[in-house]
């Protein structure tokens, strides 16, 4: 038997554990019509991983033990569940109660990936929650798949879509409920290797627009060749259809290009052009992108550069820059608001170009890549 055999087998998790840390409100900053949590993967102070599930109040209601670190979290309003994914190349996802303290949670269930597939870090729910879709590496073609898995059934895998590219990363699902749009950073990644990126040299990155439903490609937006090494990976949808993306490069340092940029079903794929160059500014990383609930304005994260950008989607100009520490996790909570968070255990709320309207650092955390606020 295989040693990755044997590890996914012997997928362990702990209990969820109830943590009642004080902390100055951020309800001001919420929407207060809604019962609203923020969720991050995190590393805790005695090394360990978990789901962090803060209040609007800026409180750790509850902590969901992780075997390994954890990258993003799809969330399902109807049956409040969420699944946390490993951060690629993965071996588990972990599906747990989103619910806080007016009733106890579900038991955290564990599940994994066929032996021939790896996670790649993100996925999302189907509209009616019944399906959970999972960005995946097959092991064997070296290909691009989205598994498919039955929430309804113990998250059993039931099938899976191409990708039509290679190294998938996040994918996202448009306001029709039907065409999903995946990041595929142009290379891979497998359980035996780690964190080594195999065959960058012929990278081909791509942002594809695909049918959930007959698994069809729609569209399919490639970069020019001489910006291959730019890996495409994170995706937020404005109300307009368009989705903007956020790029890595693995090329020379000193050659860096614009890392952000945005494209649609039938509208062609475009940079951002600042008035300054920002790719070498922002050291070649863009770690996360969102776009604020009233759809005014894109945020993304450059987590090495410590700086999140604010995006005018109408013209796809920066707007405004702010600085915080390995900031990566963005989320919007409420008109033009933001909340962000760092692998410093900072959590923050602020509008483009303002002050923040509320930092604090929680002790003992330090918030992995991405946050969601929960509804």
């Amino acid at each position: 038997m295989s040693s990755m055999a044997i590890d996914r087998r012997t997928l362990l998790i702990g209990a969820a554990v109830v943590v009642a840390a004080g902390r100055r409100g951020i309800a001001a900053a919420l929407p207060q019509d809604a019962e609203v949590r923020l969720v991050s993967a995190c590393q805790r102070a005695d090394g360990s991983h978990a789901i962090a599930l803060l209040s609007r109040e800026g409180r750790i209601l509850r902590e969901v033990p992780l075997r390994g670190r954890g990258h993003d979290i799809a969330f399902d309003p109807g049956s409040g569940r969420a699944v946390a994914f490993a951060r690629q190349p993965g071996l588990f996802a972990v599906a747990f109660d989103v619910s806080g303290e007016t009733r106890a949670p579900r038991a955290p269930v564990v599940f994994a990936p066929p032996e021939n597939r790896c996670l790649f870090g993100h996925g999302l729910f189907s509209p009616d929650g019944r399906l959970l879709y999972a960005t995946e590496n097959d092991l064997d073609s070296g290909e691009g798949r989205l598994g498919i898995y039955d929430a309804h059934a113990g998250f059993a895998r039931i099938g899976e879509l191409s990708t039509f590219g290679v190294g998938p990363h996040e994918v996202i699902l448009l306001r029709d409920g039907r065409t999903l749009a995946i990041a595929n950073g142009g290379y891979e990644m497998r359980p035996d290797t780690g964190r080594i990126r195999i065959d960058v040299e012929a990278m081909q990155p791509s942002l594809v627009f695909v049918d959930r439903l007959s698994g069809e490609l729609i569209t399919e937006h490639r970069l020019p060749a001489a910006l291959n090494a730019l890996s495409i990976r994170h995706l937020a949808a404005d109300p307009h259809g368009m989705v903007w993306f956020g790029a890595q490069w693995e090329g020379d340092m000193a050659a860096v290009p614009e890392l952000i940029g945005c494209a649609g079903r039938d509208a062609p794929m475009r940079l951002v052009t600042p008035t300054s160059p920002l790719g070498r500014t922002l050291k070649g990383y863009v770690g996360s992108v969102a776009v604020s609930r009233d759809g005014s304005v894109v945020a993304a994260s450059a987590p090495r550069a410590g700086r999140i950008l604010f995006i005018d989607p109408a013209t796809a100009t920066v707007r405004a820059t702010t600085t915080l520490a390995d900031g990566c996790g963005i989320a919007g909570i409420g008109g033009d608001s933001f909340a962000a968070s760092s692998g410093l255990g900072v959590l923050q709320f602020a509008r483009a170009g303002g002050a923040p309207d509320f930092s604090e650092t929680l002790p003992g955390v330090a918030f992995d890549n991405h946050m969601r606020l929960a509804l």
